[in-house]
C-alpha cells in the first residue's frame, strides 16, 4: 500500500515537472526574442542619436580647423631668486 502511495506521488511529481518545463520553454521561446529585439532596437537608436550628435558638432567647425579648449596660464620669467639656489661646482678628477 505504501509503495503505491509513493509511486502515485512520484508520477505526479514527474508529470508536473514535465508540464512546468514545457510551459517555461514555451514562454522562453515567445518572450526572449521580443526582449532581444527591444534591446537591439534601443542600442541602435542610441547609436543613431550619437552619430547625429557627432555630425552636428562636426558641422559647426570647418574641416581642418583646430579648437583649443584649455590654455594654461603663462608664468612670468623674472628674477633668478624664484628659480632656487644655484651652487657653483668644480669637477674633481
Amino acid at each position: 500500500m505504501l509503495i503505491i502511495l509513493y509511486m502515485a506521488f512520484f508520477l505526479k511529481f514527474i508529470l508536473i515537472s514535465i508540464i512546468l518545463i514545457w510551459v517555461f520553454r514555451l514562454l522562453f521561446r515567445m518572450i526572449f526574442p521580443a526582449v532581444l529585439r527591444n534591446a537591439f532596437s534601443n542600442i541602435q537608436n542610441q547609436a543613431t542619436a550619437n552619430q547625429q550628435q557627432q555630425q552636428r558638432s562636426s558641422n559647426s567647425r570647418p574641416e581642418g580647423s583646430i579648437s583649443i579648449d584649455y590654455m594654461p596660464k603663462k608664468e612670468k620669467k623674472g628674477n633668478a631668486d624664484k628659480l632656487g639656489d644655484f651652487v657653483d661646482y668644480e669637477e674633481v678628477k
